[in-house]
């Protein structure tokens, strides 16, 4: 009896980890903050908020036998950026715009069986007032006590956004633990024109790259794929090189002069060569996939006091069918 209970808990268990492997749909956030790291500072990209719909599409009638999965995403998301403070005696101290950025964004994850991928994403937005940057800070300052703003009047002036970016990944090498990808991006558009280069190194249990969570692939409606496992638990480090022709939230409307003539604009000057190290750990279960993780950045505008920034991002989506 304990024998077949032991087999029919087995048969459950191998059962689940199946399932999970093709859960089709996922939904949830991303929230980012430099308070996340706990060093009490409120400075440059200071918060951001996410939230994302994905969808596995059938690979099999892609006419594509070169494809492993593909999956189609939405996102609508936030960011926030600060002076060296929100709290500032003079527009002398503003270091660096204040900014929101508010979009909606739509993109195509293509992932092939050499464990190579490609995502498409156009996103449609706005960067100024219109973003809601001022009142959310707000918000989130009066309901955790912190400090009164009193400087976003030297935030830049309303600017429509439309922008595109590709990403790609590519396997280097494997071992059983360990691997390395290289990757590389490129944004070009009304308000973000950059393209950057680096490796991917990653630690412990992963998945081949056309469904993981390091390439935003964790669902699949394809059950081909042969997976090193059913959960993911890595560690992941990702330093990368950014060559930076436009940013928006610092320069404004590409299409102006800045600062615009009446008024209170403060734009800066940016750095055209920014270097960048994330690291964290993600973790995947049958239904959640958790990512916990640290981007440390060198001085993005020429005036900034500080010569890096950091923030800690979290993020938890949930998979279905």
């Amino acid at each position: 009896m304990n024998k077949k209970l032991f087999l029919l808990a087995a048969s459950l268990l191998a059962g689940i980890g199946s399932y999970a492997q093709n859960r089709t749909n996922e939904i949830g956030f991303q929230s980012d903050n430099d308070s996340f790291l706990g060093q009490g500072s409120d400075r440059y990209y200071t918060n951001g908020f996410f939230l994302y719909y994905r969808h596995a599409m059938d690979v099999s009638k892609m006419k594509n036998d070169k494809l492993a999965n593909a999956v189609f995403g939405l996102e609508l998301g936030q960011k926030i950026y600060n002076a060296q403070s929100g709290q500032l005696p003079s527009a002398a101290e503003v270091d660096r715009p204040f900014a929101g950025y508010l979009y909606l964004g739509a993109s195509a994850n293509l992932l092939y069986k050499d464990e190579t991928t490609l995502k498409l994403t156009a996103k449609a937005g706005i960067v100024g007032p219109a973003a809601g940057g001022y009142p959310i800070q707000k918000f989130i300052h009066n309901t955790f006590g912190f400090y009164e703003l009193n400087s976003w009047q030297y935030q830049v002036r309303n600017a429509p956004q439309l922008n595109l970016s590709a990403e790609v990944n590519k396997l280097l090498a494997r071992g059983s633990w360990a691997d390395l990808t290289f990757t590389a991006y490129v944004n070009a558009g009304t308000g973000f024109n950059a393209a950057g280069i680096g490796p991917m190194v990653r630690l412990g249990n992963f998945n081949q790259l056309f469904q993981s969570v390091s390439t935003q692939s964790s669902v699949s409606k394809s059950s081909n794929n042969t997976l090193l496992h059913n959960n993911e638990f890595f560690f992941y480090y990702k330093p990368q090189i950014n060559a930076v022709a436009y940013d928006a939230t610092v320069q404004g409307n590409i299409f102006k002069d800045h600062p615009e003539p009446g008024t209170q604009e403060i734009v800066g000057d940016i750095n055209h060569l920014v270097f960048s190290n994330q690291l964290g750990v993600a973790l995947t279960t049958s239904r959640f996939v958790f990512d916990v993780g640290a981007v440390i950045n060198t001085r993005e505008v020429k005036q900034m006091v500080k010569s890096t920034h950091q923030w800690g991002s979290l993020t938890v989506l949930y998979r279905f069918n």
